[in-house]
């Protein structure tokens, strides 16, 4: 995490740093708030200010604000002030840090703030696949395009792919090119010059050449508007850049990794994004399943979420209940990985007993998880026996047809639920929805999802 401080360092503020980089942030310093705003226009990029709360702290994020800067701010200072360290907060400080620090203390704000601790965690053969594939790729400056479903993970992915690439030494920089207005984006890509347009004060850096030497995260690029891909396209091809009012070009060396939760190739038929432009950013296509097609994750996200939001509310960790995990296994999960964790959050918080039970476990509208048919050793042995009471009557069948009933039969006796069926036959989902669809093509008739009711 990149950190620039803000004020004289001098007695407690420079303890604080100490520690800030023992935490592994990579700290800059800046005496007054004029010098902070500069820096980070020149390019001195930041995930964080922390700022001597004696400073105009308001006046420096009105700053910054005006010239389209956004980096979060945290406020510190010596035998603290009450009402000062309220006046900070107030004027938009996301924390205040009081001096003499607390290792642990500091160690915790940066990490809440920045938010920059989002490991890859994966257990699923059909995530596995997609990992071994972008371990190959990382090392390259290859463009990347990385696809999937809101919520799977697409930028944990690119922050991968950084950290085993060349360049993971230099910047990492992600835009979100769908949180920013249009008439914004260019400016905040490519930088401007003074006067550019009203409000442009003075030459400001953009995020290409921010990342000069490193990586560039081109979130959500379906959303770009159609002439600024026009000007990305060239970036990419001469990497080269157009300040907004500059004269003449200036040279980046970056790699480009672009996410989608769209259909590009759609979206190039229906004339909203260029296909050169689409070409020129897929030359490896990561393509992340959704969550319901990675039911080992679910179980291994879960108990991440459980650990984690326990320790951040000072909770006692707690086991979570095979009910629970059936649960959790069993939901579709539409938002992916993004509504798993909130879920666990949720549950980490309303859980009153020993375990995270099954009802802690709540939708964004309060309901908890459907429950799900039982899959313990008794449920397996029912199905087993069933099974071998099927196998007598296969005689004359053909292999197929076994298949196809062994399937069935099973797929019934979990009462619809695909994932279970799946862990229970030893084939993956994906798999088995290949089959479901090939018997149902032919007009065989399939138990519908947590029904066991056949249909057409």
């Amino acid at each position: 995490m990149r950190l620039l401080v803000v004020g004289k360092l001098s007695g407690q503020l420079s303890v604080a740093v100490k520690m800030a980089m023992d935490s592994g942030a990579k700290v800059a310093h800046v005496d007054g708030i004029a010098q902070a705003t500069d820096a980070l226009r020149k390019g001195q990029g930041a995930d964080l200010l922390m700022v001597d709360y004696e400073l105009d702290i308001k006046s420096l994020i009105e700053t910054n604000e005006r010239e389209h800067i956004s980096v979060p701010v945290v406020a510190c200072g010596v035998n603290p002030d009450p009402r000062k360290a309220a006046q900070a907060i107030t004027a938009g400080a996301r924390e205040f840090i009081p001096l003499p620090p607390d290792a642990e203390l500091i160690a915790a704000v940066l990490s809440a703030v920045s938010d920059d601790a989002r490991p890859l965690i994966t257990n699923d053969p059909a995530m596995q696949t997609v990992l071994k594939l972008a371990d190959q790729v990382a090392g390259s400056d290859a463009s990347i395009l990385i696809t999937g479903e809101s919520g799977v993970g697409k930028e944990v992915m690119a922050r991968y792919l950084h950290e085993k690439s060349r360049r993971s030494q230099k910047p990492f920089i992600s835009v979100n090119c769908a949180a920013i207005p249009d008439n914004l984006l260019e400016s905040e890509l490519f930088g401007h010059e003074k006067g550019a347009f009203t409000g442009a004060m003075a030459r400001r850096i953009g995020k290409f050449e921010e990342a000069d030497g490193g990586t560039l995260l081109l979130d959500e690029i379906s959303e770009m508007d159609a002439r600024l891909q026009a000007k990305l396209l060239r970036a990419l091809q001469e990497r080269v850049i157009d300040r907004v009012g500059g004269a003449k070009p200036v040279p980046v060396n970056i790699r480009v990794l672009a996410t989608s939760n769209r259909n590009l190739a759609q979206a190039v038929k229906e004339g909203t994004f260029r296909e050169d432009l689409l070409y020129r950013l897929n030359v490896i296509n990561l393509a992340i399943p959704p969550l319901r097609d990675r039911p080992a994750d679910i179980a291994a996200l879960s108990d991440y979420f459980a650990k984690k939001y326990s320790e951040a509310n000072a909770i006692p960790l707690k086991p979570i209940s095979l009910e629970a995990k059936r649960r959790l296994q069993a939901h579709p999960w539409p938002g992916n990985v993004r509504e798993l964790e909130n879920a666990m959050h949720r549950a980490v918080l309303l859980s009153a007993g020993a375990e995270i039970d099954a009802d802690s476990i709540r939708l964004p509208d309060g309901q908890p998880l459907n429950p799900v048919a039982p899959i313990g050793m008794d449920y397996v042995g029912r199905v087993s026996l069933a099974a071998e009471s099927a196998a007598r009557t296969f005689v004359g069948s053909t292999v197929a047809q076994v298949e196809q009933k062994l399937i069935l039969d099973t797929l019934t006796h979990c009462l619809g639920n695909r994932t279970h069926a799946a862990n229970i036959l030893g084939i993956s989902i994906r798999t088995l929805r290949n089959k479901l669809k090939e018997y149902s093509d032919s007009g065989v008739a399939i138990p519908a999802p947590q029904s066991g009711a056949a249909v057409a």
